[in-house]
């Protein structure tokens, strides 16, 4: 009887938790777990699994303030690929980078997985925000 009670009160627990979670932290849940699925089928290959990249050839993806100072940038380069020279993590990387045909919902998963994974954490990154930054690619 005692465990029964018991069972009963760490269920109610769970349930009490999991509905304690606002709409904001179960939307940004959702778009990082698609976002890791968006990543593994079309940047993991060059990127790698950690975004560690590939020594002087393909940059990492864990430099939190060349994340942070494109976030805006990064729909257009995603979408639009990226050619020349930049540098991230203190290194310089000159290439191309393939144009990935996303739509803005895949962008916006992709981006935020990225930007809260390989040591960043940036925030979530929205359908509506990569729809404006779009709009405004060179």
């Amino acid at each position: 009887m005692k465990v029964k009670i018991l069972l009963c009160i760490l269920l109610a627990l769970g349930v009490l938790i999991i509905s304690c979670q606002n709409d904001e932290s179960i939307e940004f849940k959702r778009y990082y777990t698609s976002g890791s699925l968006v990543y593994q089928s079309h940047c993991q290959n060059c990127h790698g699994s950690q975004g560690e990249g590939l020594k002087g050839l393909i940059p990492p993806l864990s430099d939190t303030s060349f994340m942070r100072s494109n976030l805006t940038r990064l729909p257009c380069i995603i979408k639009n690929g990226l050619k020349g020279k930049i540098e991230i993590d203190h290194r310089s990387f000159e290439g191309e980078m393939a144009k990935i045909d996303l739509n803005p919902m895949e962008l916006a998963q992709v981006i935020t997985y990225v930007n809260n994974s390989f040591g960043n954490q940036l925030g979530m990154t929205g359908y509506e925000e990569v729809i404006t930054d779009l709009n405004t690619c060179r």
